[in-house]
């Protein structure tokens, strides 16, 4: 039996079901490896404020990795733990790159989520019909993108962008990797792309919060289905792909569990942590 005391868990297509619910098994899962005293944590792409109560009001969850781990937070005192944004002239650059694309922008900037108002209302139909509440009541709108990150340049988190189809999104990861070599590109949507500080990843995040728990990294265990999950099931001791992820995750995980309409979370820790 491996001792794992550190589970990460992506949302979306993993621990949340398509009707972005947690079934009652992995609810009950959860529940129990937190009484054992093991660390269960939503790890997203997410800001820390964008992560549903359904998770992070479960008894026993306290941290959460969020931008793709360029922060994580202890959710009961606020106090930020890991912290890994971009450079400032790095982040004002790539904002740049992408104004000029097109597509729906959003920038993570400590622990929000900000978009321009003219943004938001002339790209909402690119974004997902069951995201479209989570964009409209997480999104923070501001009329000039400029002087919000004059302000903030040195606490840029992660740019995330929807695009209407995937050579219009191809085409900006192209721009981004010639202008910024080393960046962190990443997918957790279709026509989505997610833009991180060099070496910047889930599996980054998640390993800085096991050094500053004391646990090793065979302690830990991380579960995704897509692209931005990709270092995190790496870096972990034991990488566990959903059912329905994608055949790139599937292949470099060490272990495959159900789809997240069937319980996949809650049969890999009954699996491997209960």
């Amino acid at each position: 039996m491996k001792d794992i005391r550190l589970v990460a868990l992506d949302l979306d297509g993993t621990v949340f079901n398509d009707k972005k619910e947690i079934t009652p098994r992995t609810l009950a899962a959860i529940r129990a490896a937190c009484a054992r005293g093991v660390a269960v944590l939503p790890a997203t792409g997410r800001t820390a404020s964008g992560i549903p109560a359904a998770f992070t009001s479960i008894p026993g969850v306290r941290y959460a990795l969020t931008s793709n781990g360029a922060s994580v937070v202890d959710l009961t005192t606020g106090e930020q733990l890991v912290n890994q944004p971009f450079g400032t002239e790095q982040a004002l650059k790539i904002y740049d790159l992408l104004e000029q694309g097109g597509g729906m922008m959003s920038i993570f900037i400590g622990g929000k989520s900000y978009t321009t108002r003219a943004n938001a209302e002339n790209h909402m139909d690119v974004v997902p019909e069951n995201l479209k509440s989570y964009f409209r009541t997480t999104r923070i709108e501001v009329d000039d993108m400029h002087a919000t990150l004059r302000t903030h340049a040195h606490e840029i988190e992660k740019y995330s962008m929807i695009y209407h189809d995937e050579a219009e999104r191809d085409a900006a990861w192209r721009s981004i990797e010639a202008a910024c070599p080393g960046v962190e590109l990443t997918s957790s949507l279709p026509r989505n792309m997610e833009v991180n500080a060099p070496g910047v990843t889930k599996g980054s995040g998640l390993l800085a919060l096991a050094a500053h728990l004391g646990l090793t990294r065979a302690q830990t265990m991380a579960v995704g289905d897509s692209g931005n999950d990709r270092a995190m099931i790496e870096a972990a001791g034991l990488g566990v792909a959903m059912g329905n992820a994608t055949d790139d995750i599937r292949k470099i995980a060490d272990a495959t569990t159900d789809d997240n309409n069937h319980d996949g979370v809650a049969a890999a820790m009954e699996k491997y942590v209960l």
